[in-house]
């Protein structure tokens, strides 16, 4: 279902029709990473089974205090309604209680911002205990901000969940009392889980087992990535948070005769909603906890340089700032042939790192690159100097791009 309340007329089978609104503050948003195309929003809509028919980007020095977008854009956004018969108004930035009520007022229709949106891709995508439990008690953090007669799941009622998917809004009144029992209880329930994930970490490094973990942007291809290196069987889609749940194989390595302990983590995003990073931190400690990263990147993103900034900014959150790195730009196969690179292995200076990082190629479809992954990881395993070639020039970040592909603080990336 979809993320957003409906109004009685949507048919429970019927994609719901958004409206996907961003707004432009100027020198703001291009430090937050403004998406003037609205293409992740998009994305995450249809993730959540919205259908979006339009896309408005307002211009403004500052949000509006009652209504975001003001008054004006309001108006116009409502006749955008009114055209595509929309049931719901997406924005990609996160909007106050009070901003979300009087849009809703003037609309028409249920309003929901990037945070509501994200929160109801990974309630309808968790299928562990913990994976549940953790959206839960991110979405009641969320819930307890706002306080609206809407979340009916929490009496167990058939309404939506503030969003759409049920016969309407739940007319019963969750104060804050109750929401911080809920809380509570959650949490409590969240530790016991916890603690065994953490037991199963301290079994694996009494074992001596070298711990690898996959991180990345969400649909950069780490499941695919996974699979393949395992032969496992994970879920692996071409959508945004494709899965959710922390999943760890065994790895062999022929050229350290030995295996490593193999995890794929949740995807990160741009504007991940702080209160679901402290809810997945258990999980995300995967990482924190890892001996070696690898570090998934859709080589075929235009907004690679981005998304691996969101990647490391996250990485600093929950303490895996410091954990060795291998780049892996995945996707190769999604390049143009004179786009591709000349090398499979070179290294990267990341910025704040003493070192070069190494950087392999590889497309995790079609199985091109994985050998020499397998032997950065061995090396590292080993705790030899890595060997890499010198940097394709066409993916230095301090050389020219004609190529349109470049390392993380390149300003022209690949087209896909």
């Amino acid at each position: 279902m979809s993320s957003t309340s409906a109004n009685a007329a949507t048919p429970p089978s019927e994609a719901a029709r958004a409206i996907l609104v961003g707004v432009d503050f100027g020198r703001q948003s291009a430090k937050q990473g403004f998406d003037e195309s609205l293409d992740e929003l998009a994305l995450l809509a249809e993730s959540a089974g919205d259908t979006p028919v339009a896309k408005v980007i307002a211009r403004r020095p500052a949000p509006d205090a009652a209504l975001f977008v003001g008054s004006g854009k309001a108006d116009e956004i409502k006749l955008l309604v009114q055209a595509h018969h929309a049931h719901t108004v997406l924005f990609d930035q996160a909007i106050s209680p009070a901003q979300q009520r009087n849009l809703e007022k003037v609309l028409g229709v249920p309003v929901a911002d990037r945070t509501a949106l994200i929160l109801e891709i990974f309630a309808q995508r968790a299928q562990s205990h913990e994976g549940k439990l953790q959206v839960e008690l991110a979405r009641l953090q969320y819930l307890a901000t706002r306080l609206v007669r809407r979340w009916s799941h929490l009496e167990r009622q058939s309404g939506g969940i503030g969003m759409r998917g049920g016969p309407g809004e739940a007319q019963i009144e969750l104060d804050r009392r109750m929401i911080d029992d809920r809380i509570k209880k959650t949490k409590e329930r969240l530790k016991q889980v916890q603690k065994q994930r953490s037991t199963q970490r301290r079994s694996r490094s009494r074992n001596g087992v070298f711990k690898v973990s996959l991180v990345g942007y969400t649909n950069a291809g780490k499941s695919t990535l996974f699979n393949a290196l395992t032969k496992a069987r994970a879920y692996a889609a071409n959508q945004l948070f494709a899965t959710l749940d922390t999943t760890t194989r065994s790895l062999y390595l022929e050229q350290a005769g030995a295996s490593v302990s193999l995890s794929d983590t949740v995807g990160f995003i741009r504007d991940l909603p702080h209160k679901l990073v402290e809810a997945f931190r258990a999980t995300l400690q995967e990482a924190a906890d890892a001996d070696l990263l690898l570090h998934v990147i859709d080589a075929a993103s235009p907004v690679l340089d981005e998304q691996m900034t969101e990647v490391e900014k996250v990485l600093e959150e929950i303490g895996a700032g410091g954990v060795p790195q291998i780049l892996v730009y995945n996707k190769q196969d999604l390049l143009p042939d004179d786009q591709r690179p000349r090398v499979a292995v070179d290294a990267l200076l990341r910025s704040g790192a003493a070192e070069p990082t190494p950087r392999v190629f590889v497309s995790a479809a079609q199985g091109t690159g994985l050998a020499e992954l397998r032997e950065l990881i061995a090396q590292a395993m080993q705790a030899e100097p890595l060997s890499y070639d010198e940097p394709d020039p066409r993916f230095d970040a301090d050389a020219s791009l004609p190529s349109h592909v470049g390392g993380p603080s390149s300003s022209d990336p690949t087209q896909a």
